[in-house]
């Protein structure tokens, strides 16, 4: 699954250790899902759009 996390999280000047302790996990689990070595549980995500105030489908695309 691709996504759009990197892209969101660079627009807001955020590094990865930022944005992992917004969503209360490891940063090398932001690192996994921004390189699709990872796909996040639903609940995860939903923290993700919620964060973001965006649709889970505006961040989490299809192959």
């Amino acid at each position: 699954m691709k996504n759009r996390l990197k892209i969101l999280r660079a627009e807001r000047d955020w590094s990865q250790a930022d944005l992992a302790e917004r969503l209360e996990v490891s940063r090398q689990s932001v690192n996994a899902i921004e390189t699709g070595k990872y796909d996040p549980s639903l609940p995860l995500a939903f923290r993700i759009a919620d964060l973001f105030g965006l649709p889970i489908e505006a961040i989490f695309l299809r192959d």
